[in-house]
């Protein structure tokens, strides 16, 4: 899953803040709007009870109270009012009769207020067609111009009726709707200019900056030169890159000392190598000296060897292990005695046992060692002396059983013993060897190496150094 990028999480969580910002404003501002409306509404109430409060005084005065409907209807026409009516009080009943029918209904709000003389107010604004029920007392007062009390027999302060008004209100839900959709779509419109805003400073300021720094950074590190600071127009990032040059300068003097060190291991592990073959090399020799072998039988099997591999087919890195390994093939004569070793004649069947032990010798000195050649130099030394047919020693494998660094130097190490003069016998004709060798084809011989040996017969006569001035003794084929 991809990771969103430094922009994508900052304009989120910045749409998420102004989002909740925005919504609270306008929660507020809404509720502040309606609390305004409300109390402007009232206050309209309010002044059209005292309107109609002072017109039905002057109707009083006048004498003329029966056209008071009409004086009614008109207020009601002119400012938007569904609903107007007065409902006299019990005091008033008493001294100049009920009035109109419909001046003595009263419902339990009207009673309310002519009980407490305290206005209420009702609000339907979520309705189709909002209104506000406003009920106003008609508090009987001495005071001001409209004396109450030149006509109301009643005490100071008595509630005289009430002024019932319902109020069209759409206008103003209408105007508070409108107002909350205009400061919605600015706050969208700000949202959406802070939020390209935001954008293009952080695209400007860090990730173009970020990118670039990182770009010349791998460019630094590459090249060994230094990222300017002065490229930045923020200090941080300048900062980083002064930071970065310090950085890559230290990494660049500890990696040309690595790269020193490495080359004295590299050299040194070479040299280490180096001394391990030549080591095995003359572990071979000492061996091939104590035996009385051939001379150069150890470096002619490691040629052949190395050749028949080549021409196998195996991997450069098995056919170097094979050649540094192959001179370690009869290292395990050294723990047989000389009695044995270097008798001129045939073995006894007990002999002939132990002369095969060698085999197992040689493999029980390499097996415990960690290093891959002298790990491949324990296998020569155990099976080169097994058969493809199974008729071999020590342990009777038999074809791909055996491993093939085995089966190549077990042909090795035969050709070049019947090639060359022994104490006991004259070299073999080349002729003579491939015929023997290819009458062992299946049998002592894996038949692929066989036939790759007769194919490239003259490169592998070649190889042998067939000097006979060479030291008389008995090679391993012999045992």
């Amino acid at each position: 899953m991809q990771k969103p990028s430094i922009n994508t999480i900052t304009v989120k969580n910045l749409v998420n803040f102004l989002l909740i910002l925005a919504v609270i404003l306008l929660g507020v501002t809404a509720l502040n709007f309606r609390s305004l409306s409300q109390h402007a509404i009232q206050n309209q109430a309010l002044a059209h009870a005292e309107l109609v409060r002072a017109g039905l005084t002057a109707h009083m005065k006048a004498g003329i109270m029966d056209k008071r409907d009409y004086y009614l209807d008109e207020i009601k026409s002119l400012h938007q009012i569904n609903k107007l009516r007065v409902i006299r009080s019990q005091e008033v009943v008493s001294q100049f009769g009920p009035g109109r029918s419909t001046e003595s209904l009263a419902d339990d709000f009207a009673i309310k207020v002519l009980e407490t003389g305290r206005p209420l107010f009702e609000s339907k604004e979520w309705s189709f067609l909002p209104t506000m029920r406003a009920i106003i007392p008609y508090i009987a007062s001495s005071k001001g111009v409209l004396n109450c009390l030149n006509c109301h027999k009643v005490a100071e302060g008595t509630v005289l009726g009430v002024v019932d008004i319902e109020l069209d209100i759409s206008g103003y839900r209408n105007h508070s709707i409108y107002v909350l959709a205009i400061m919605a779509l600015l706050s969208m419109l700000f949202l959406v200019l802070i939020i390209l805003n935001t954008r293009r400073t952080i695209n400007s300021h860090v990730q173009t900056p970020l990118e670039t720094l990182i770009n010349h950074a791998m460019e630094a590190y590459q090249k060994h030169t230094p990222v300017s600071p002065d490229q930045f127009k923020t200090r941080e990032f300048a900062n980083v890159a002064q930071e970065i040059n310090l950085f890559t300068s230290d990494i660049i003097a500890h990696q040309e000392m690595l790269k020193e060190k490495n080359r004295e291991l590299i050299a040194l592990n070479d040299e280490i190598e180096s001394t391990l073959r030549e080591t095995i090399y003359t572990m071979g020799v000492i061996e091939e000296q104590r035996s009385k072998e051939t001379n150069n039988h150890t470096r002619r099997v490691m040629l052949f060897s190395q050749l028949m591999a080549q021409k196998a087919g195996l991997a450069e890195s098995d056919t170097d292990l094979l050649t540094a390994a192959s001179p370690l093939h009869d290292i395990g004569k050294l723990g047989i005695p000389d009695k044995i070793l270097l008798k001129p004649g045939r073995f006894t069947e007990e002999e002939f046992l132990q002369m095969q032990n060698h085999t197992n010798i040689g493999f029980s000195m390499l097996k415990h060692s960690r290093r891959e050649v002298l790990k491949a130099a324990g296998i020569i030394a155990l099976q080169h002396h097994e058969a493809w047919d199974g008729s071999g020693y020590p342990q009777g494998l038999k074809g791909e059983e055996i491993h093939i660094y085995s089966r190549i130097v077990a042909l090795a190490d035969v050709f070049d013993a019947l090639h060359t003069k022994r104490i006991y016998k004259e070299a073999w004709e080349l002729d003579k060897v491939v015929a023997w060798i290819r009458e062992q084809r299946g049998k002592r011989f894996d038949p692929a190496l066989v036939d790759l040996f007769v194919d490239n017969l003259d490169e592998f006569s070649a190889l042998g150094d067939r000097d006979e001035s060479s030291i008389p003794g008995a090679g391993c084929v012999s045992h």
